[in-house]
Parts: structure tokens; C-alpha cells; sequence
């Protein structure tokens, strides 16, 4: 039954991460559109006022027309609309997520036997959860105060870009030779979220209330509480696509069971970056394809990277027909009793499952042949069983390896 409420846990907080998440995202992406879309006022009353941009646009059978005043609007309504719970709610759910499912059995996804650390292979489930934690603390504070050193008055943006690069490259290898892949993907995309939610949280929104206190008592509110706003902001919109990613990267094995999963990694945060710059150039009316074209060379060299190498191209031999045909579904119905089902079965007894991850049953021959490519493609990048908690073999592995899937 707690398995089963563990479950259902995590339903829940994934069906809020997701919707907050879309609202939050679908926010930012519009208000970037609109703020690049605005056109400066045409009419002499708007221009009195200090309308720094407008736009008109139709939508829903409606007619909206939006205008934007930098600091000095004639009036400020007491009801205001502020842009932050969507993206608290986004992040306080995604954490309460990584606790459900990693920080709870850190001992098994967090710890990464394989790691060419010592120290971290021997690592226990409690030491690793405080580690990745860390990860998120410390790295928000070294992007902040790379912020703060590099450009403090928002004069040195294009430097800042290029540092905070280094910095997410560095966190992909870090996190790749510490945790297993996949918590390696998963905590790199938390950290940058991390990002985003705390520059809303410390920068964007305080500075903002600063901007509307200072205007409600008719004084000139501080230009740089909103230039740092908005170098957040700007920071925020090209983390969306990477992080995406990197939350749906566990899905994907080849990406983080790869010996150059770091550069993989890398490769797909600056790909969906330059591809996010080049809709921001749109809304200026810029068609600039230099840069969607960069990203396509990017995801071409990942799939290059992450390709399996291709078989040698020789006649099947006698005897490779004969080790083949050795190995029988019984046998590998015998290795997946004793290493798989634990998880993979109709009635779980592994501790925190209530039903079979992905659900991939494993319980019957039948079903083993069902799913002959995908035990095969995880038990040869060692991805499954996972942190190998039942300690299947390097024989088994390659009893696996030698079947034909039939």
C-alpha cells in the first residue's frame, strides 16, 4: 500500500510540475514575443502619457491592444498583475518530484558505482542526496555572483553569456562522473531551473516591488532594479528549451548511458539555446538562419555521438549461428527472474514500486520476447537493472548479449 500511495504521489506532483511548468513557460515565451514585437506609439495622446511600445493583435475573436511604459506610467492600478506562483509552483513541485523519486532511494540513483572517483563510488545514499542537493545550492550561487562580478550594471552581458557557457559545460561533466547518467541529465536541468525560479524569486520580483514602491510614493524608481530584471529574464528564456530536455532525458538512454554523455549533454544545452535565440530574433523581424542551422549541426553531431557502433559487415559464421541458437529464451527468462523482476512484474517486490516502471512486464517468456531489443539495448549499456541493485553479471550480460531475441 505505500508503494502504491508513493505512486500516486508521484502522479499527482508530475500532473502539477507539468501544468505549472507550461503556464510558466507559455508566460515567459509570450511576454519575450511581446516585448520584442512593440512598435513605437503612433498616436500623439499615447506618446504624452510615455507609452514606450504598443502592439495590436487578434486572438480568440478579440482585439487587444498592449502598450508598454518603462518606469513612468501616469497611473498605477492597485490591481496589478505579478508574474511569479507559476514559476514557484513549477520548481517547488519539480523538487518535491527529485525527492519522491531519487532523494528517497539515493542508494540507488544517486549513487553511481561506475564513477571513475573513488570517493564517489563509495559514496552512501545519504552522502550522495546531500551532494546533489548541493549542486543546486551552490551552483545557483556561482551563476549569481557570475552575474554580479561580470556584469553588475548589465554593461557586460556578452561576456556573462559566454561564462555562465563554461559554467554548464563544467556542471555537465561534474555531474556525469558523480551521479549515473541519468541523475547526472536530471540535476544539470534542475540546477539551471533552479536558475530560473531563484532569479525570479531574488531579482526579478524584488526589484519590481521596489519599482512600483518607489512610483507609488512619486519617486524615480532605480533603472537597474530593472536591468537586472531583465538580464534574468533574458537568462530565463534561453535555459527553457535545455531544460525541457534534460526533464525528458530519462526517457532517452543513449543520451545518458553514452561514454561522452557530458558532451552530449552540452551539445543539446547550447542547441536548444542558439534555437530559442533565433524565435527571439523573429519577434524583432530578423530571420536569421544561421542559428537554426547551428542548432541542427549540433543535434547531427549528438546523434553521430550517441549512435551504436555498427556491427561488422561479415557472413554469419557457423558457429556464430550456434552461439546464437545456444542461448534459448529459457535461459534469459532465468536471468531476468533473478535480476529484472523484482521490478519488472505484475506484482513488484522492490520497495517504492507499485506497478512496473514503464510498464515493462518481465514475468512470462512471452512477454520477455515482447520486449527482446529493449533488455537487450539497456542490459548491454548497463542502464538497467539500476546502480545494478540485483548484481547481474558481466557472464549474464553477455548471455544476453549473444541472444538472438527469439
Amino acid at each position: 500500500m505505500e508503494s502504491f500511495f508513493l505512486e500516486y504521489g508521484n502522479l499527482l506532483l508530475r500532473w502539477l510540475h507539468v501544468i505549472a511548468a507550461i503556464a510558466w513557460i507559455g508566460e515567459s515565451i509570450y511576454f519575450v514575443m511581446l516585448d520584442l514585437s512593440l512598435h513605437a506609439p503612433k498616436g500623439e495622446q499615447s506618446k504624452k502619457l510615455g507609452v514606450y511600445g504598443e502592439m495590436w493583435a487578434v486572438h480568440g475573436g478579440g482585439f487587444y491592444h498592449n502598450q508598454k511604459y518603462l518606469t513612468n506610467p501616469a497611473e498605477l492600478p492597485d490591481d496589478l498583475h505579478w508574474s511569479f506562483w507559476k514559476a514557484y509552483t513549477t520548481w517547488l513541485s519539480g523538487f518535491g518530484l527529485f525527492m519522491l523519486l531519487y532523494l528517497l532511494r539515493a542508494d540507488i540513483y544517486l549513487v553511481n558505482p561506475a564513477s571513475p572517483w573513488e570517493w564517489a563510488r563509495n559514496m552512501n545514499g545519504t552522502e550522495a542526496g546531500i551532494l546533489a542537493v548541493a549542486f543546486l545550492v551552490i551552483g545557483y550561487n556561482v551563476y549569481s555572483r557570475l552575474c554580479r562580478i561580470i556584469s553588475p550594471t548589465v554593461n557586460r552581458d556578452g561576456l556573462l553569456s559566454v561564462a555562465v557557457g563554461v559554467m554548464m559545460v563544467l556542471v555537465a561533466w561534474l555531474t556525469t562522473q558523480i551521479f549515473p547518467g541519468r541523475a547526472a541529465f536530471l540535476i544539470t536541468g534542475a540546477l539551471m531551473a533552479t536558475c530560473m525560479s531563484a532569479s525570479v524569486f531574488f531579482w526579478i520580483i524584488p526589484g519590481q516591488r521596489r519599482m512600483v514602491k518607489a512610483l507609488k510614493a512619486g519617486e524615480k524608481p532605480n533603472p537597474l532594479d530593472g536591468a537586472w530584471g531583465k538580464q534574468r529574464s533574458v537568462h530565463n528564456t534561453y535555459f527553457t528549451l535545455p531544460v525541457i530536455f534534460l526533464m525528458l532525458s530519462n526517457h532517452y538512454s543513449f543520451t545518458y548511458t553514452n561514454e561522452y554523455a557530458w558532451v552530449i549533454m552540452s551539445l543539446f544545452i547550447f542547441a536548444g539555446a542558439v534555437i530559442r535565440q533565433y524565435f527571439v530574433l523573429r519577434h524583432t523581424g530578423k530571420n536569421d538562419l544561421r542559428y537554426p542551422l547551428a542548432g541542427i549541426v549540433m543535434l547531427a553531431l549528438i546523434g553521430w555521438i550517441a549512435a551504436p557502433a555498427p556491427a561488422p559487415a561479415v557472413a554469419p559464421s557457423a558457429q556464430t549461428s550456434q552461439t546464437q541458437a545456444a542461448v534459448t529464451v529459457d535461459q534469459v527468462h532465468g536471468i531476468m527472474t533473478a535480476r529484472c523482476t523484482e521490478c519488472h512484474s505484475a506484482k513488484p517486490t522492490q520497495p517504492g514500486f507499485a506497478a512496473a516502471p514503464a510498464g515493462i512486464l518481465l514475468d512470462t517468456k512471452e512477454q520477455i520476447l515482447l520486449h527482446a531489443d529493449q533488455i537487450k539495448q539497456a542490459v548491454a549499456s548497463k542502464y538497467m537493472p539500476l546502480a545494478n541493485l540485483t548484481q547481474m553479471t558481466d557472464e549474464e550480460r553477455a548471455v544476453i548479449a549473444a541472444w538472438s531475441g527469439k
